[in-house]
């Protein structure tokens, strides 16, 4: 799930959103492929390329993949939307690779969720302020890019009463980033995130415990489950390179960061189930993110 709150059906009747999941749960293998004679069996990187190539060309809404390393499989994670018939077609598509594949039954639905984590308004939905982040003596707004997809102003609250400024920058799908100018001189823009100072960015790593927070559902922690990960959210929103983490989150909190200690790590981008039982959210790295605007935390 994309983690943006919305008013208008525009973006992902997000009125189910990241938090219309049903609560998730500890996801079930759904598949054996994987296996011969009880043991796990190692693919070569061309087949799992070759498997998630075939993943993608199936284009199934509601699914999302990455390679485990420690297994040699393709970990296929399929949301409640994902019917027997489409894993079937997926399997299809993967013909002689189809046994790379290791299917993951995802309770609810993913969807793009829309603070460091503050709510910052658009015109008709909410989302969460990822890193302030500068280029010189101009300050910005770092946050996810199916935020920013489409928004003009940004305000601070919801009667847009106090403006923050103006997009500059948005890439959605494929990346999920964009850049907010701060026009508004008198705003403040600490480089933390609440109280937890951020003083550099580095890329994630398996098992690096992390820490997300959102203007819906505050400070959850959790660790990385994943890397590059490409997530399907339907109607041809397709991200690619994600960071998979056992992290929730909710409607509200898509943009928002990620970060270990003082290092910031992504921005909240999508996934499934909520904080009352769990979740599994994606985030896209920070690190490409400051790299394509030539903007540093600070």
């Amino acid at each position: 799930m994309r983690i943006k709150s919305i008013t208008r059906t525009r973006l992902l009747a997000v009125a189910t959103g990241l938090a219309a999941v049903a609560a998730l749960a500890a996801p079930t293998v759904a598949n054996a492929d994987a296996s011969r004679d009880g043991k796990e069996a190692v693919f070569s990187p061309a087949q799992l390329a070759s498997a998630g190539a075939s993943v993608l060309r199936a284009n199934v809404a509601g699914t999302a993949w990455h390679t485990d390393p420690a297994t040699g499989t393709l970990v296929v994670a399929a949301d409640s939307t994902v019917s027997a018939a489409d894993i079937a077609r997926i399997k299809r598509e993967a013909g002689a690779d189809a046994g790379a594949l290791r299917i993951e039954r995802t309770p609810g639905k993913l969807t793009k969720l829309i603070s460091g984590g503050d709510a910052i308004y658009a015109s008709s939905w909410r989302c969460s302020l990822g890193f302030n982040v500068r280029s010189g003596s101009t300050y910005y707004v770092l946050t996810a890019g199916h935020c920013t997809d489409g928004a003009g102003t940004w305000w601070t609250n919801s009667s847009h009463t106090t403006t923050i400024g103006a997009t500059v920058g948005s890439s959605f799908p494929t990346n999920d980033y964009g850049l907010i100018r701060y026009d508004n001189t008198s705003l403040a823009h600490p480089g933390t995130v609440g109280s937890q100072d951020i003083t550099s960015a580095v890329n994630a790593t398996n098992g690096m415990s992390v820490t997300r927070r959102g203007s819906t559902t505050g400070t959850h922690s959790g660790t990385v489950t994943g890397l590059n990960a490409t997530v399907n959210y339907g109607g041809g929103d397709i991200v690619y390179g994600m960071i998979k983490t056992n992290v929730c989150a909710e409607p509200g909190d898509s943009g928002g960061p990620l970060y270990s200690g003082t290092r910031a790590v992504g921005l909240t981008s999508g996934g499934s189930g909520n904080c009352s039982s769990g979740g599994t959210t994606y985030f896209q790295p920070v690190v490409e993110a400051l790299n394509a605007y030539g903007v540093s935390v600070y």
